[in-house]
């Protein structure tokens, strides 16, 4: 596991609570769309770099 893949995991699962939040303040859905899409994309780019797929 390098440390770019543990970054941008860890980075999707703040952005995933980050995403809870703004659920529970009934903010704007374009908002929580938006975050959404950028915490999937570091979880999948966090587990697409790890080094257990070789």
């Amino acid at each position: 596991m390098s440390g770019l893949s543990t970054i941008l995991i860890v980075v999707g699962l703040f952005l995933v609570g980050g995403i809870y939040s703004f659920v529970k303040q009934q903010m704007p859905k374009s908002l929580i769309v938006l975050l959404s899409i950028g915490a999937a994309m570091c979880l999948v780019a966090g587990v697409v770099r790890l080094e257990v797929w070789n």
